[in-house]
């Protein structure tokens, strides 16, 4: 009776100990569920005209109707008086709901798309992309 007893005890611990060893960890991982930033700078080329640019800038923030998970999308045009961009000009933000979301939209339909629409206008020279999850301090 008492080796009964004990087995159940030590069963019941061992499952405590996992349980609070599962949330311990937790606890200090980042979570999987906080925005995630996606910053993509463009170059044009020097022929690309205003109402081009005006047409990709417009497409891009429309992919935060056509793609679920996109909470935010803002841009603007580099005014840095550093002169440190390198030609790159414009910037668009795209703010996620989480990882997974941001996963979602690179291979969407929409997303792709959006990638025909720069090739067909031919006016971008160059770009790069961030992605990052803030850090609160």
């Amino acid at each position: 009776m008492l080796q009964v007893a004990m087995k159940k005890i030590t069963g019941i611990s061992l499952v405590v100990v996992v349980l609070f060893a599962t949330l311990f960890i937790t606890a200090f991982q980042n979570p999987k569920n906080e925005p995630v930033r996606h910053i993509v700078v463009f170059k044009y080329k020097p022929d690309a005209t205003s109402a081009q640019i005006e047409k990709v800038t417009k497409a891009f923030g429309d992919l935060q109707n056509k793609i679920p998970g996109i909470v935010a999308f803002e841009y603007g045009v580099n005014d840095s008086p550093e002169n440190k961009n390198l030609g790159f000009t414009h910037v668009y933000q795209l703010t996620f709901e989480d990882a997974a979301a941001r996963d979602n939209y690179l291979p969407h339909p929409e997303h792709k798309t959006f990638g025909e629409l720069l090739g067909q206008l031919d006016i971008l020279e160059d770009a790069f992309v961030v992605d990052y999850a803030p850090v609160k301090p």
